[in-house]
């Protein structure tokens, strides 16, 4: 379908009326594609109708066959910028009676092709008429049309018309309906479609007022926030809790009664200036790929370095050289911002690693205490969606969080699967995953499952996905650790099942963003994830590729007194380190005694070779953090406070076990971690100068074993842009190409996909 003018003119005269039957599959639904076919119809004088099947659209289009030429070169050339379509069918067919052209009602397929949107940002049409003081949508923060406005969080199911949505209780007022059925208008079949006559209405909620009034209720809000109150409001995918960025008394009384007592917080800045981001340039350095990926369709959280002289608060993200910041995505969002005059927090409200809350009754059940106010709206949200979270490294924004505008996310496999695929990821930062034919999606952020809510909306998902898309799974694939929640709902389901190494998901979640690499080194260092031998790996590194993966470099085994605690608790890895080296460090913990003798007789003591582990007890040895509040604290503190390039990095001793598995041997850091004639910035340099060039002499080894091979990096740690890019510009000048991922993240939120990629290639499914 390169060339339809020469196709179509070859089976025709330039003049003869001719009919065509098309199917159009890809992202055609939600996108406003319909209007847009009646439209280019008319303009090419084009009879016949257009209809949305289940996740595709058919047309019928008669006319001139110059015109029919154009007309459907024309489908893909100017589609809308939502839209992502691909011709599926086209046959000649018959001329018939037909006199205009129009939209017909949808029908259902029995073989269903869907593609489901995600929620968009509000566009500069809607902005304009937001802030129009003529127009009747004057101040609505339900604005929306057909290129803007909530999709994924309000589909019922599919086909995408308004009964099968969240707003089919709404019933369109005489104006509303008018431009829903003109074919000229923007909002002509714009699904979501509303005003303040027939549309959601909000409300607002405090210990002393009630108010349901939608501008009043906008207006108690924002004075609420002018008096350092704390407000919870309801957004497009779920709850979140604002308050002013600049005020301490705001933000301490937000993490005291969360509770979050460090966990950063993320801050929406208004939009001003003609790329609305001057008002997030007076507090936070942004380069050009911050500012492509904050301005996005997307419009995610994005990590940026705070200026000195910022005037936001030392409480948004203590420890941290970064925020993460965020332009206003909803029309609510827009009028909360611009009425406030500044930024505020806006953090998702939720128990802590749970999904982000969506029900009015149960938000104001969990945030007693911490809401001051509630700002709510009547409009249902089918499922949650959390804000996505991106940070650039190594000049190009990578996600480490999927969700409101871009999730569900559509990949092409490069291959073709025989049966439909279930992955349902890792314990933490879950995401699952449906794959069928060459055909994968993966779910936005769903959180930790250690909470009945979690595991609801996660059974929630698994459900609702195999019926937006129409498919039946087959087979099930999940991590091999026998403790995980959803590892042991896998075995309880009753389809077959799969376990994938924690790690080979990582390596192969790697290799599947770049299919035509077949020859990869794949470094996996994150926390801890269940081993082949069943210790905790997590300094690993793989050769081959997906599906054939040999475990080749790892860490020298240390033994993490009390388990899973030293995940918040970094001291424990440290003194685990210093008790295997016979280095002593002055610590004051309770019972230290009995947990030594513990870790003597290895009692709860798991072995583990993880590289989280190691900036854990690096966090701890500098003296930076002892116990932490969220994963990763530690790490993420030392990242920050890192200084010195003169610090030269401590060579790793190599050896290689009787497994032929390369163990690096960190001993040597211990002395120099602890070694207080030193700055701590120093401190932590030299530890993150050392980790990557341990990583480089790692893969010089395997090359001289194994000739070339491309270096992937997979796994949590390297959210860590310090060390991943000492590390890519190290192997780059020893000639080695490096991937990282780019559309899913490297932590555990990309483990389903991984799961999919090792499982295709390995069991040829």
């Amino acid at each position: 379908m390169n060339n339809p003018t020469a196709e179509i003119s070859a089976l025709h005269n330039s003049d003869q009326i001719i009919s065509w039957s098309l199917i159009l599959g890809g992202r055609v639904q939600g996108v406003g594609f319909r209007p847009f076919v009646y439209r280019l119809a008319h303009e090419f004088d084009i009879q016949g109708w257009v209809q949305n099947r289940s996740g595709k659209v058919k047309i019928l289009a008669q006319g001139n066959c110059n015109q029919i030429a154009l007309f459907i070169d024309a489908l893909i050339s100017r589609s809308p910028p939502l839209s992502q379509p691909v011709i599926l069918d086209k046959q000649n067919c018959a001329n018939t009676d037909i006199t205009r052209f129009t939209i017909i009602d949808s029908k259902s397929d029995k073989y269903a092709n869907i593609h489901i949107p995600a929620d968009y940002f509000t566009c500069n049409e809607c902005l304009r008429e937001l802030d129009d003081s003529s127009s009747r949508r004057y101040r609505y923060p339900f604005i929306n049309c057909t290129q803007c406005g909530p999709r994924y969080t309000i589909i019922k199911q599919l086909p995408y018309d308004r009964k099968n949505t969240t707003m089919a209780s709404f019933s369109l007022c005489r104006e509303c309906q008018r431009e829903y059925e003109h074919p000229l208008d923007r909002r002509f079949h714009a699904e979501p479609t509303a005003c303040p006559a027939c549309g959601p209405k909000m409300e607002y909620l405090d210990e002393e007022l009630h108010i349901t009034d939608t501008d009043e209720s906008i207006h108690k809000a924002i004075a609420a926030l002018h008096n350092s109150k704390v407000i919870a409001v309801k957004g497009i995918g779920g709850y979140h809790l604002l308050c002013d960025a600049r005020s301490d008394q705001a933000i301490q009384h937000l993490r005291q009664h969360k509770p979050r007592p460090n966990k950063p917080l993320a801050v929406m800045f208004p939009m001003q200036g003609s790329d609305g981001l001057n008002a997030i340039r007076k507090d936070v350095s942004v380069n050009k790929q911050h500012e492509k990926i904050i301005i996005s369709p997307i419009r995610p959280i994005v990590l940026c370095r705070q200026k000195p002289d910022s005037n936001l608060s030392s409480h948004i993200a203590p420890g941290l050289d970064e925020l993460g910041v965020m332009l206003p995505y909803s029309p609510l969002y827009h009028l909360l911002l611009k009425d406030f005059g500044g930024p505020l927090i806006v953090t998702s409200a939720n128990v802590s690693g749970e999904p982000v809350l969506t029900d009015n009754n149960e938000v104001e059940c969990s945030l007693s205490g911490t809401a001051y106010g509630y700002l709510h709206h009547n409009r249902p949200i089918q499922r949650p969606a959390d804000d996505p979270v991106y940070r650039v490294i190594q000049n190009k924004p990578r996600p480490f969080r999927l969700g409101r505008g871009n999730a569900p996310l559509e990949l092409t496999l490069p291959f073709k699967l025989n049966k439909t695929l279930l992955a349902v990821g890792g314990h933490i930062k879950n995401t699952i995953a449906l794959a069928w034919d060459n055909r994968l999606v993966i779910s936005p952020h769903i959180g930790e499952l250690g909470s009945p809510r979690s595991q609801n909306v996660f059974e929630q998902l698994v459900s609702d996905l195999q019926t937006l898309y129409d498919i039946s799974v087959d087979m099930i694939l999940c991590d091999a650790h026998p403790a995980y929640a959803n590892t042991q709902w896998t075995k309880k389901n009753g389809l077959p099942y799969q376990e994938i190494l924690h790690h080979h998901a990582h390596a192969s979640a790697v290799a599947g963003e770049y299919p035509a690499t077949e020859n990869w080194l794949v470094f996996t260092w994150d926390g801890v994830g269940y081993g082949a031998d069943g210790t905790l790996w997590g300094g690993e590194s793989f050769y081959g590729k997906p599906g054939n993966w040999e475990r080749k470099t790892s860490f020298r085994p240390f033994y993490l007194p009390g388990g899973e605690k030293a995940s918040r608790q970094p001291w424990r890895s440290a003194i685990s380190l210093c008790w295997e080296t016979d280095n002593q460090w002055d610590i004051d913990i309770e019972k230290l005694n009995i947990l030594h003798q513990a870790w003597q007789r290895k009692h709860n003591c798991p072995q583990t070779t993880a590289a989280g582990r190691l900036f854990d007890a690096a966090s701890a040895l500098t003296g930076l953090v002892k116990d932490t509040s969220f994963e990763a604290q530690g790490p993420m503190i030392l990242e920050a406070i890192a200084k010195g390039d003169n610090q030269s990095p401590l060579p790793l001793p190599q050896s290689v076990d009787e497994h032929g598995i390369w163990r690096s041997d960190w001993s040597d850091l211990i002395p120099m971690l602890l070694d207080e004639t030193r700055t701590v910035a120093e401190r932590a340099y030299c530890f993150h100068s050392s980790m990557a060039k341990n990583l480089l002499d790692q893969a010089i080894l395997i090359r001289e074993h194994h000739g070339s091979f491309v270096v992937g990096l997979g796994g949590g740690v390297f959210q860590n842009r310090l060390l991943t890019e000492m590390a890519i510009a190290l192997l780059e000048e020893n000639g080695f190409d490096v991937y990282l991922p780019e559309q899913v993240p490297c932590n555990d939120g990309g483990l389903c996909f991984g799961q999919i990629i090792e499982a295709a290639n390995r069991f040829r499914i």
